[in-house]
């Protein structure tokens, strides 16, 4: 939210853990009184994700879990990857 507000562009999701990192950096470098560039890749756009960010400042996003033995189940699945 804070990159949106202060960049006018909404991140894909998936490239928010960018923007994230980079945001964390520069918190640290301010705490340190560092003076430093910091360079990230932030690719994409969230403008097919706006319904999700809608329900998301609403409130109205669900937790949800996964269950463990599913998951060893569906890992277990996978091939070897040499």
């Amino acid at each position: 939210m804070q990159f949106a507000r202060t960049e006018g562009i909404v991140p894909a999701p998936e490239a928010s853990h960018a923007v994230k990192g980079a945001i964390d950096l520069a918190l640290e470098c301010k705490a340190r009184g560092e003076a430093k560039t910091i360079v990230f890749n932030r690719c994409g756009h969230g403008h097919f994700d706006m319904q999700a960010y809608a329900d998301y400042l609403a409130g109205k996003l669900q937790e949800s879990t996964l269950d463990p033995k599913a998951l060893e189940s569906s890992l277990s699945a996978l091939p070897t990857v040499r």
